[in-house]
């Protein structure tokens, strides 16, 4: 039998997804050790080998693949704790870090500082040396000076150094001399210049994302030297992908190298199973929710495609490398419950995390959190969280929620936990709006799909909050990103800056920046293993109306760039433009600007298959497990509500709010207004009596 194992390293939980050649899965969870994550993360693989009466060796000997995501970068960077790095840059330019793109964040707080940069001003060097727009020289490079900021790196014990020069995108060669440099100086530090990241044009992008790679590069370099390390003691044969913050895939080598790639690495496999859980219940138009233990997610599909931004952010910190557009906010199971200066409760974003945990774990916190008021509100089981594996306190729980919530704000226990839920509630609701109604779609019209350990239990509400009427919850939701992993592709992403009047694009340079980026691609995807057969390549342009400050990413086919179809492509970007900003300029003749070409390529990966099992009837009375009083919103009471074991709904079971439905690492309280039937998938569907007739054809054998 072989195997495929997909895991996602969590602030508070590691997920892993076992699956089998016969597509048969199951759902592993331990607690991350955020001293050194490959700890948990082998810990819960040999769960696994005990699980199958094997040894670690024995059973390694029989996974195929396994394919990780990490929140190592990411947590290196909210928690300022990377590598000590130098920036090499151009003379003048130095600050750039801190003047940013010269745009007040927060206009009218007065209070408000710009977060400190990942490299201090001390160890910001300048090189004189220039190149023009067109990446034509102007003042030769002092090699002379590179040398000796370099010397200075190094007395500073710098364990990273990024090359970031102006205009660079245009032409590498200043940098690669720098580079060479720094190599001799400092052999030991991780290297990281622009144009090996992000041959770009935008000055502060650029140098952001550069130095943010070069921060975080050394961290994820030291953690996957120290898995490959445990599994290659453990005789592992078999491939290892790391997840991108793209959605895709790539191998450990090639991760390290563009550790950037990996910031949020961990949630891009939530919009990935989405895709995938949508395709087969016919759904293309989705929102995904994931709620874990530290944080919440969400992102928006459409037309069966994840939205990408070249614009992110890490904490106020600019990336722009391509990446799934989730929106994630500090709202998880372990989110500590507060009131602020005003008098008021407050969820998050601080996290109980997994050491010492929610006071009801009985690991020493004594912070209450949302998993606290949960078990209080009766949502959760004492004896049956994690499968009966780790009893969880009420007791604990009631008297952290009385000492700094219900006491201070004069409430009972019960009332207090009450409040902390909704208001965990609301927040979540807004990054859903987020990432739906600011991209111009409404959310009424996107069924959720459900993820994370946290997320059922909370779901129905968010949905309530936000009028929306169909939800899906997989059978493996709480190890929903682990899961997306295993359906990933190996992704490689290119760019290539040609500012230019669209109409004005010279045939033989168009075609033959992406050539460039297509041969690079193949190249990379053929020393990773996959054949030519198995690569495609998806086209796009950066375009804006001439003058205008921010551009649309186009989407165009390979055929519009071979016949240098500029009319094809222009027809494309108007409509996109309109969807993003409610107007467009096609009927005045306003010029469009190209500024960046865009390449992706994809080597295809064999995915796990979906199993399908026969109808069982609509009676779930085999799956009933009893009764339990559990707090109900709507009616501001606690109500005895039926509950059932997840494990034991079949195909056809349906189920009438209010109720609760366990499963080992997750439990789903469905609402009095929601009703829900299992799918051949095992997928719970729940649903507003409104579209009954619609879900339930669909369920019917």
């Amino acid at each position: 039998m072989k195997y495929k194992i997909g895991i996602d390293v969590g602030g508070t939980f590691t997920d892993f997804l076992l699956t089998r050649q016969d597509g048969s899965s199951s759902i592993y969870k331990v607690l991350s050790t955020p001293k050194d994550p490959s700890i948990g993360t082998m810990k819960g693989v040999g769960l696994m080998a005990g699980d199958h009466g094997m040894s670690l060796e024995e059973f390694l000997d029989q996974v195929e693949a396994i394919v990780h995501g990490t929140t190592v970068t990411t947590n290196a960077v909210l928690t300022m704790r990377g590598a000590k790095t130098g920036l090499l840059t151009t003379s003048g330019v130095r600050d750039a870090l801190e003047m940013r793109r010269g745009i007040r964040e927060e206009q009218y707080n007065n209070r408000y500082q710009n977060v400190k940069p990942v490299v201090p001003r001390h160890l910001r060097l300048p090189v004189k040396g220039r190149l023009d727009y067109a990446g034509r020289e102007l003042v030769p490079l002092d090699l002379e000076q590179v040398r000796e900021q370099a010397e200075k790196l190094k007395e500073n014990q710098c364990e990273a150094v990024a090359v970031c020069f102006m205009n660079s995108f245009a032409n590498p060669e200043h940098e690669n001399q720098a580079a060479e440099l720094v190599r001799e100086i400092l052999p030991e530090a991780y290297l990281s210049p622009s144009t090996g990241i992000l041959p770009s044009i935008r000055f502060y992008d650029r140098v952001s994302t550069t130095c943010l790679n070069a921060f975080v590069g050394p961290i994820l370099k030291n953690y996957l030297d120290s898995l490959i390390r445990k599994l290659d003691e453990a005789r592992y044969q078999g491939v290892l992908l790391i997840m991108q913050s793209n959605g895709g895939v790539i191998s450990p080598e090639a991760a390290m190298k563009g550790a950037a790639n990996t910031l949020l690495s961990g949630p891009a496999g939530g919009p990935v199973a989405g895709i995938a859980y949508g395709r087969v219940h016919e759904q293309k138009n989705l929102i995904t929710v994931d709620m874990g233990g530290t944080s919440f997610d969400a992102a928006l599909i459409k037309d069966g495609k994840p939205l990408v931004t070249t614009e992110g952010e890490i904490d106020h910190r600019r990336i722009a490398l391509p990446m799934l557009n989730v929106v994630t906010i500090g709202a998880g199971g372990g989110s500590i419950g507060w009131i602020d200066e005003g008098g008021l409760l407050r969820m998050g974003p601080q996290s109980a995390g997994s050491s010492p945990g929610p006071a009801c774990y009985g690991l020493g916190g004594e912070l209450p959190t949302c998993t606290d008021a949960d078990l209080v509100l009766g949502y959760l089981s004492p004896e049956y969280f994690a499968g009966g594996k780790m009893p969880l306190h009420v007791d604990k729980a009631k008297r952290a929620i009385k000492k700094h919530v219900a006491d201070p704000l004069g409430f009972s226990v019960e009332k207090a936990a009450a409040g902390m839920y909704q208001v965990i509630n609301v927040n979540m609701a807004a990054a859903v709006r987020e990432v739906s109604v600011q991209q111009g779609a409404d959310p009424r019209d996107f069924p959720l799909v459900v993820a994370g350990g946290a997320g059922p239990n909370h779901a129905c509400m968010i949905a309530l909050e936000l009028e929306i009427p169909l939800l899906l919850v997989p059978r493996e939701s709480s190890i929903f990103c682990a899961a997306g992993m295993l359906m990933s592709d190996l992704e490689h992403d290119f760019v290539r800056t040609y500012p230019t009047l669209f109409e004005k694009v010279e045939t033989r340079r168009f075609k033959e920046l992406f050539r460039e980026m297509n041969q690079e691609g193949h190249k990379l995807l053929g020393g990773e293993g996959i054949s030519p057969d198995k690569v495609e390549a998806i086209y796009s342009l950066d375009l804006r109306y001439l003058k205008q400050y921010h551009e649309v990413n186009v989407e165009v086919s390979a055929e519009e760039v071979e016949n240098l179809d500029l009319r094809a492509m222009i027809d494309r970007f108007h409509p996109a433009h309109n969807r993003l900003f409610g107007y467009e300029l096609s009927d005045v003749g306003t010029p469009v600007e190209l500024i960046n070409m865009r390449l992706k390529t994809i080597g295809r990966t064999d995915k796990p298959k979906f199993q399908e099992e026969p109808y069982f009837g609509e009676e779930p009375q085999s799956a009933f497990k009893g009764r339990r009083r559990a707090y109900v919103p709507q009616a501001d009471e606690f109500m005895d509500m039926a509950v059932y074991d997840g494990a034991l709904l079949r195909h056809g079971m349906r189920i009438a709010g209010p109720a609760m439905v366990e499963q080992v690492n997750t439990s789903t309280f469905i609402t009095p207004e929601y009703r829900m039937v299992v799918d051949r998938y095992g997928t719970m569907t729940i649903y507003l009596p409104a579209k009954e007739t619609e879900v339930l054809e669909r369920i019917r054998p």
